[in-house]
């Protein structure tokens, strides 16, 4: 796929005949930008890695695209089968336009707590959205995960893609995102924020980065209410606790998250979030989403941590367009107690 991407990613001669490229060859080679007047401090220098400039708008375009594609060579998926994932969003609508693109059905299933801009998006590229009930456990019955999995069950010709457990999505990062952040800072990062949610993004690019670089530092970024940062500095599972925030955190411990690659899991609240992703907008012009605000709020409240640091970079996973009606809408932010 890299090596396709590249050759294809730019529009070149042969002979009379002119090669352009699809959409789908736009994924990835995101842009890498300098933070310049967020952060009170002049070191560490912070870069951010617009993951929003991928087509579908998020990180999960790369995980959408590979997850199919690996569907399609181990024989799974066949023409005219049906794509079945469960999601919080931004998979689902990374899912949802390359199944469009490559003329597949697919049917998106996500809590009813994500943005209605999300749900309008999957349903834009012609996906069937299943909403589950946003505090539903995990393990029940109607919960996001399971229904996904009666679904695929039940439909002939369905495949689960299963970001959760798929290695398929831990590999895209190590081989694309995680080459692309080492290229762009010529190696001399010396540290890593990313949220955590299936894992695939940060366990790709932190196992890469730490086999070239074993002193780099990787900062998980966890949100209060889920459950992943107890199970690391504890060892316990505790019970998950609804949030707003969409993106990242977990109830429950997807396969995708290696632990054995994080040094720390800094978490932070949804009003925190929600306002560090308004002053990342107002501040550096970065029109960001909710779990970038998060990371945003992660690296201040780390500040003590990096000042020993020159470089780090942060990835900003998906776009503020997806959430006008949320963290962007005043009403909504003073409804819920944000406002600042």
């Amino acid at each position: 796929m890299e090596q396709s991407a590249k050759i294809r990613a730019s529009i070149h001669e042969r002979g009379s005949q002119v090669d352009y490229p699809g959409l789908l060859d736009t994924i990835g080679n995101t842009p890498i930008v300098k933070l310049e007047k967020i952060f009170p401090f002049k070191q560490p220098t912070i870069l951010a890695k617009l993951e929003f400039f991928s087509p579908g708008g998020s990180v999960k375009d790369r995980l959408a695209l590979a997850l199919i594609e690996d569907a399609e060579k181990r024989g799974v998926l066949k023409s005219g089968g049906t794509i079945v994932e469960c999601t919080s969003g931004n998979s689902g609508i990374g899912v949802a336009m390359v199944a469009a693109i490559k003329g597949y059905r697919s049917i998106i299933v996500m809590a009813d707590k994500n943005s209605k801009e999300k749900q309008d998006i999957v349903k834009a590229f012609g996906a069937e959205l299943v909403l589950t009930p946003k505090d539903a456990h995990p393990d029940a019955p109607e919960s996001n995960y399971s229904t996904a999995h009666r679904l695929a069950q039940e439909i002939k010709g369905a495949v689960y893609l299963d970001q959760f457990s798929n290695p398929a999505n831990t590999e895209i990062h190590y081989r694309t995102t995680a080459k692309e952040i080492w290229k762009q800072t010529n190696g001399e990062i010396d540290f890593l924020f990313a949220g955590i949610g299936t894992g695939g993004t940060i366990s790709g690019v932190a196992k890469y980065l730490k086999e070239r670089k074993p002193q780099v530092k990787i900062f998980g970024v966890d949100v209060e209410g889920s459950i992943l940062s107890d199970y690391f500095y504890k060892g316990t599972i505790s019970e998950p606790r609804l949030y707003q925030v969409e993106g990242i955190g977990g109830d429950n411990l997807p396969e995708n998250v290696h632990f054995k690659y994080l040094d720390e899991l800094i978490m932070v609240g949804d009003k925190e979030s929600f306002q560090a992703a308004n002053k990342l907008c107002r501040a550096e012009g970065i029109f960001a989403g909710s779990s970038s605000g998060a990371a945003v709020a992660a690296i201040f409240k780390a500040a003590d941590m990096l000042k020993a640091y020159k470089l780090g970079v942060v990835i900003f996973a998906d776009s503020g367009h997806k959430y006008l009606s949320k963290q962007f809408s005043p009403e909504w932010m003073r409804q819920m107690g944000y406002a600042e």
